[in-house]
């Protein structure tokens, strides 16, 4: 898979993370199926929703400066350790969501994974990892 391929699907991936966060924040997806299950009331959803909406936007710009894609940009040495960052997050929460309270919540262990498996194409572009 080519380097923008995998920040382009990544990318993809992102905006319907978002776009769930802010439908749980909308309330059409209820909260309790969200977070393993442990967020008690809607002061805690909120927090929890906005601080994973940072994030992932965080990641986003990232990307699209590892992608090239705007001006402003990090060093390159950083955006890679940020990126390093997120691919160890993201392989704890694949880990965490194998171990979450609510099936729907398990479920997003593909997702985490596949974030990882990306992340990690896009930091060795080079090699082959598809044979």
């Amino acid at each position: 898979m080519q380097f923008k391929t995998s920040i382009h699907i990544l990318l993809g991936l992102l905006v319907a993370v978002i776009l769930f966060h802010i439908a749980v924040i909308a309330k059409a997806i209820p909260y309790k199926i969200a977070w393993g299950g442990r967020l008690e009331n809607d002061q805690e959803m909120y927090v929890f929703e906005a601080i994973s909406i940072l994030i992932n936007l965080f990641l986003g710009l990232v990307l699209l400066m590892k992608a090239s894609y705007i001006k402003f940009r990090f060093k390159k040495k950083a955006i890679d350790v940020i990126l390093w960052i997120f691919l160890a997050l993201f392989v704890l929460n694949t880990v965490g969501n194998l171990f979450a309270k609510t099936n729907f919540e398990q479920s997003f262990a593909v997702l985490t994974f596949v974030f990882a498996v990306l992340i990690l194409m896009i930091l060795k572009p080079r090699q082959s990892w598809l044979h």
